[in-house]
């Protein structure tokens, strides 16, 4: 039974403003090595030998970018789904699913956002090897992080401790993003572990549990599928049938109400880097705690992440905080505020959306036309 690489590169990385943008997102930024976080997730599984072509599923408008950075790996996509807009990571991975069992009904799916980073990646290797059995057997297998902290920006998964099977257990309950007491309580019992978002599963057993659970999004799905077509290393998906796909994510969808679900705990140096604060754990750092990039003269500064791409940045007396320098946007804040970058980034978009519209409304008025818009 060959197993596939299905690689979900969707998203923007709001929190990691100003280097990502809706139009170029951290799934084809090199934020950690020379390679693209894209780049290091289509060698991630490089160690196992009957690994298939991988899948890809991204949006339309990124489609050459992300096939460029798979061409410089020597690597050539089974496919690379063209999403004409995004309904989250159900939807996504049953288009998959049905493009893998068209060409291979045994087909087994690991399953991968673009945007993690994993500094130990022979463990994750590790791991699903020791999972392919449970999956073979028709178990939805996800992978659970061993927590490191008390961590309040990731959901959790509980595990049944007392149903187990070999390295892997039974799920017992999925659960949101908790408070810092929660969080404690969570690391102190050992029974946690931070929802990786990762997923290993036969391709036949994804599409039955989404027919029991979100059948609407299993038809929408076949037929945007039915009705695309292939073009070169490109599967571009009927658009009016997909628009009426609903949103789910695979959590949501089927992981939180399936009595499949099993998972296996993995310590792999794994982060999602969802915020400049995660990115500057796994980066190198100076000796004075700094993460530096570019043209940087940092004076008595510790604990910051400092990135000047166009100019010098220079700091004098500061601590835990970010500056990040592009050529149209510099970002200044506090690591403990990181998180609130995304606030800005809806700031902007409101703000493009508005003066849109003023020039809409002038347009249209000028022409003597309704102004409603």
């Amino acid at each position: 039974m060959s197993l596939y690489p299905v690689i979900l590169s969707g998203g923007s990385g709001s929190r990691l403003w100003p280097l990502s943008r809706e139009h170029y997102p951290k799934p084809l930024l090199p934020l950690v090595s020379h390679q693209t976080l894209l780049q290091d997730t289509a060698c991630r599984l490089d160690g196992i030998d009957d690994l298939g072509d991988a899948v890809y599923v991204c949006n339309e408008e990124h489609r050459y970018l992300l096939a460029e950075q798979v061409a410089q790996l020597g690597k050539r996509p089974s496919t690379i789904i063209l999403e004409p807009e995004g309904r989250n990571t159900a939807p996504a991975l049953t288009l998959a699913a049905l493009f893998l069992l068209r060409q291979d009904a045994e087909a087994m799916m690991v399953v991968m956002p673009a945007d993690h980073v994993m500094t130990d990646p022979d463990r994750f290797v590790q791991a699903v090897q020791q999972g392919r059995a449970n999956a073979q057997a028709g178990s939805l297998v996800t992978f659970g992080i061993v927590p490191e902290t008390a961590e309040t920006g990731y959901g959790y998964i509980r595990r049944d401790a007392g149903n187990s099977d070999g390295a892997a257990f039974r799920v017992a309950q999925f659960v949101e993003k908790p408070d810092q007491a929660t969080a404690e309580q969570y690391l102190a019992t050992g029974d946690y572990f931070w929802n990786s978002g990762i997923f290993l599963m036969r391709a036949d057993k994804w599409l039955q549990a989404m027919g029991q659970f979100r059948p609407d999004i299993v038809a929408a799905c076949r037929a945007a599928m039915d009705a695309g077509k292939q073009e070169t290393d490109f599967f571009r998906i009927d658009q009016a049938s997909f628009s009426a796909c609903p949103s789910d994510s695979i959590d949501y969808a089927v992981m939180e109400k399936t009595e499949d679900a099993v998972v296996i705990p993995i310590s792999a140096g794994w982060s999602d880097v969802g915020a400049w604060p995660a990115l500057w754990k796994v980066c190198p750092r100076d000796a004075a705690g700094n993460v530096i990039q570019g043209d940087v003269i940092a004076h008595d500064t510790h604990d910051a992440f400092l990135v000047a791409q166009h100019r010098c940045l220079a700091t004098v007396g500061l601590d835990n905080i970010i500056v990040v320098e592009t050529a149209d946007a510099v970002l200044v804040a506090s690591k403990d505020k990181a998180q609130d970058v995304k606030e800005i980034v809806k700031h902007l978009k409101d703000e493009t959306s508005n003066a849109q519209n003023t020039w809409c409304t002038a347009r249209c008025s000028a022409r003597g036309a309704p102004t409603r818009v």
